[in-house]
């Protein structure tokens, strides 16, 4: 997936709309953008839209921190058909993961629903391994505007104050054998060149995917994270030259060794090919 949309779970408007704005998957939020007065009528209206939703549609919920998180997490698992992917746990830590998988080996034993932490914490951060290796994780993502407060981090343009958290991130993923991480959204929806550069530079760290807070962010993700025809081109000439030298080591069409490794991230392109 490279394009995850957050939708307000209290604004029943923009649920309705929410699998036709063109994201790839779709993320209803109960935590940030929610106000604590419409938290549990929230719960109730996604609890509900999510029953009338087709099975094959990919939709995440962001649940809340603690205890409310908790019965966020029965309410639409429970309710839910099986369009839901999975939950995203905010400020994610291993006590909290480990309560939201009792419920969910309770309500959904088959393991369809899995969980993506939301590492906004240093503790977080420094867990990063082994909450990438929890029971039912499939994916990590950065919650960059909380960590950085945190932290006392000021962004600059090239936002390299984040470059060892978001190595280390990529890192864990990596090491624990899951998804790549999705890159964390930017608040300013119209600079769309920002957008695209900064997407560029987390694709080339290892991101694969990016949440968005609006929908005219997704054109520019999806134009980042899905390979041109000239790279398609050349992963599978790459591995048609692998496979002729039988699964040796050859040279590619520029004259550069090609070994396993080099196989494996064409493989990749071509698994990210439309």
């Amino acid at each position: 997936m490279r394009s995850y949309l957050y939708v307000p779970g209290n604004r029943p408007s923009m649920l309705a709309a929410a699998l036709t704005r063109g994201a790839d998957a779709i993320i209803v939020d109960l935590e940030d953008a929610v106000p604590p007065a419409e938290k549990l009528s929230a719960r109730s209206a996604v609890a509900s839209w999510l029953s009338a939703q087709s099975p094959g549609a990919a939709i995440f919920v962001r649940v809340n921190v603690g205890a409310a998180g908790l019965d966020d997490a029965r309410a639409v698992v429970t309710a839910a058909s099986s369009a839901l992917r999975g939950l995203v746990v905010a400020k994610a830590s291993l006590d909290q993961l480990a309560a939201l998988t009792t419920i969910l080996d309770e309500l959904d034993p088959t393991g369809a629903v899995t969980l993506v932490p939301l590492l906004e914490t240093p503790q977080a951060l420094l867990a990063a391994a082994a909450i990438a290796s929890a029971p039912r994780v499939s994916r990590l993502q950065i919650g960059e505007a909380d960590l950085a407060a945190e932290l006392g981090v000021t962004l600059g343009e090239d936002e390299r104050e984040l470059l060892f958290v978001r190595s280390a991130v990529v890192l864990a993923a990596a090491a624990a054998g899951i998804d790549p991480p999705a890159a964390a959204v930017t608040t300013d929806f119209r600079d769309l060149e920002s957008l695209r550069r900064t997407t560029l530079a987390l694709r080339r760290l290892g991101f694969r995917g990016r949440a968005c807070i609006h929908p005219a962010q997704i054109p520019v993700v999806h134009e980042v994270f899905t390979p041109s025809a000239q790279e398609v081109a050349e992963a599978r000439d790459t591995i048609d030259r692998f496979e002729a030298a039988g699964g040796g080591v050859c040279l590619d069409a520029r004259g550069r060794m090609v070994d396993l490794a080099v196989v494996r991230d064409a493989r990749r392109v071509l698994a990210a090919a439309p």
